[in-house]
């Protein structure tokens, strides 16, 4: 039992944090996440900003058990708010040269992964 508490405690606590700082960036760098972002998306910069302040904030409510389940489904609509841009970057790879191509492949299965994660924090 303490074995399970443990591990559930250290999933929240990564979660919550991974969240947090994905958002500050956001922030910190919107320029990067503005180039992901489909044409057909409106407010290009808002989005930027909106998005990372869901995760902010989805990452700290899943912290508090009472908030935990508003939470975990907020940060999984969020995920899959966030997949036109990753499906944008895997077939625009010339956005970022530098990156190879099958990283931005890599990352669409990766959406379902962090998915998983969350629902974890149960």
């Amino acid at each position: 039992m303490r074995r399970r508490a443990f591990h559930c405690t250290w999933t929240i606590m990564t979660v919550a944090a991974f969240f947090i700082t994905a958002g500050a960036f956001h922030f910190v760098r919107p320029e990067f996440y503005l180039k992901i972002i489909p044409l057909y998306v409106p407010y290009p910069l808002q989005m930027v900003y909106l998005s990372g302040l869901f995760e902010i904030l989805f990452g700290a409510l899943i912290l508090f058990p009472k908030t935990r389940r508003l939470a975990m489904w907020g940060l999984i609509l969020l995920l899959l708010a966030v997949l036109p841009a990753n499906v944008h970057m895997a077939l625009h790879p010339e956005i970022f040269p530098v990156i190879p191509p099958w990283i931005y492949w890599a990352r669409l299965p990766f959406q379902a992964v962090l998915i998983g994660w969350v629902l974890r924090c149960r």
